[in-house]
């Protein structure tokens, strides 16, 4: 799997907003790596600046002292669907009313067709999903009216009121114009958004907007909140406004359980818990669930480090490094040659053979997708000697493709999708295999009342997703408990 996109928004006059914008993009650069942007206000105009490549790539010093302003936002993307070139790079800007806006997501939707089709966008026209909300708010956007008595309006918020309750899918949106800085969920919450604070509680010098809660902390900022989902909030000069943009019974919170398994950083926070913690209990409860005899613990960097030490723990076995990662290496576009997957495994990890050789090893990861990845690092430690090779997942078995933003391959390319247990174990090679439970993972997480998507798991999607033609071997029936799917549509480029 891919991350998903960060988004990020600040609103501080007198403060170096361009800076602090790199800052908290570069702190989510773990979200999206194809490609990175900041739109800037000064009041008066907007400035767009975006790239293909890292955050580190994009912009540098000069750039940034370029870009005056007291607001902005700031993006990374990786493409779920569609092209990955600059015009599918973020913000989106349209040049409409006094000074444009600009616009910034995270999210996939599932009815970009339809949202096309009312904006009068031809298929081509369309890059993104993004291009089709842009292109609704700018034809609601208040534009310069001929008439001298006409009230000026330069704000967003009426125009965002007609558009978003007719977008189906997964969305966080920050937006810009001159002055005003927004943020919005999806009535599911799929994504994450919190909000934060520059300076003291009772003489605040700014307001932030981030996907995730280290950006915040990366620029100094203190954790205010999550936005929830359906709300829409306005920062300007008299400061924080916010609204509920749906009644109460469309708004039902599914934050992507994969945010906690694997998509968000470990010391990020999420309906209040810390990653860390819920990855590490994680790895207990798997310990208790599905025990075996073995010398070391291991996890495969990075994100199954918490669980290992968690399995660690509880199991009283010794937890131990197997696999070192190269920390310099980008993100890594495998070739669909099996000799071409192992080669860019390699590239990412090396195993440590004095650890290893002899070993009887439980080794613990956050997933398996394809299991392409996960069979070339089983060979790598059945090279370097290990004696057994127990493998534990911190995840249920993934087998339905993600419409709200995670880019997952055609439902026959899924391993667990394809195969029984056994078969996956001699697929892997590997002497056992278990996944953790549905249960158990969310009994590591430990928020009573909170709501999961969990369609990836299970198949049962909290919106209804068209049966896209790329995400499966053909069309086919929602799994029982799923809503019902519309009508099929040929998948269009998504963020």
């Amino acid at each position: 799997m891919k991350e998903a996109c960060g988004v990020f928004g600040v609103y501080a006059p007198g403060r170096a907003v361009a800076q602090l914008t790199f800052d908290g993009i570069y702190a989510l650069q773990h979200r999206g790596q194809e490609s990175a942007g900041m739109a800037v206000s000064d009041g008066e105009t907007i400035t767009v600046v975006k790239d293909m490549g890292l955050v580190t790539a994009v912009f540098d010093e000069r750039t940034l002292s370029s870009l005056p302003g007291h607001l902005a936002i700031g993006h990374t993307r990786y493409s779920t669907h569609g092209s990955s070139d600059w015009a599918a790079a973020q913000p989106v800007y349209r040049p409409v009313g006094r000074s444009g806006f600009a616009l910034g997501h995270n999210g996939n939707l599932t009815n970009t067709t339809e949202l096309a089709e009312r904006a009068g966008m031809l298929p081509g026209m369309v890059g993104t999903d993004s291009d089709a909300v842009a292109e609704l708010v700018a034809r609601e956007y208040p534009l310069d009216s001929p008439d001298p008595d006409a009230v000026a309006v330069d704000d967003l918020r009426d125009a965002l009121r007609v558009v978003l309750p007719g977008v189906k899918g997964a969305f966080s949106f920050v937006l810009l114009d001159a002055n005003h800085l927004y943020g919005v969920r999806d009535p599911q919450g799929f994504r994450p958004l919190c909000l934060g604070r520059l300076g003291p509680v009772d003489r605040p010098e700014g307001w932030v907007l981030a996907s995730e809660s280290p950006a915040l902390d990366v620029i100094g900022a203190a954790f205010v909140r999550e936005l929830e989902p359906g709300e829409l909030v306005v920062i300007d000069e008299t400061g924080v406004h916010s609204e509920q943009l749906y009644p109460p019974e469309q708004v039902e919170p599914h934050l992507c359980i994969f945010e906690f398994v694997y998509f968000a950083r470990p010391d990020s926070k999420l309906y209040g818990r810390e990653v860390h913690g819920t990855r590490r209990r994680m790895g207990e409860l798997l310990a208790e669930q599905a025990p075996v005899d073995a010398d070391l613990v291991m996890g495969v960097p990075d994100s199954g480090v918490p669980a290992a030490e968690g399995y660690a723990r509880q199991s009283g076995i010794p937890y131990g490094q197997g696999l070192v990662k190269n920390r310099y290496i980008g993100r890594t576009f495998i070739d669909p040659d099996q000799q071409a997957r192992m080669n860019a495994v390699r590239r990412k990890l090396n195993p440590l053979r004095d650890n290893i050789a002899g070993k009887r090893l439980i080794v613990v990861d956050d997933s398996i997708v394809r299991g392409t990845t996960t069979q070339a690092i089983v060979g790598m430690l059945r090279d370097s000697g290990a004696a057994e090779v127990h493998l534990r997942i911190s995840s249920p078995p993934f087998q339905w493709p993600c419409f709200y933003g995670i880019d997952t391959p055609n439902r026959d390319e899924l391993l667990a999708a394809t195969k029984s247990l056994p078969e996956i174990e001699r697929f892997l090679g590997v002497d056992s295999l278990a996944y953790i439970t549905i249960e158990n993972l969310k009994a590591a997480i430990d928020t009573p009342g909170a709501g999961f998507c969990d369609a990836c798991l299970t198949g049962r999607y909290p919106v209804p997703v068209p049966v896209f033609i790329n995400r499966t071997s053909g069309p086919e029936e929602a799994p029982h408990g799923a809503p019902p799917v519309v009508a099929l549509q040929a998948a269009l480029p998504g963020v």
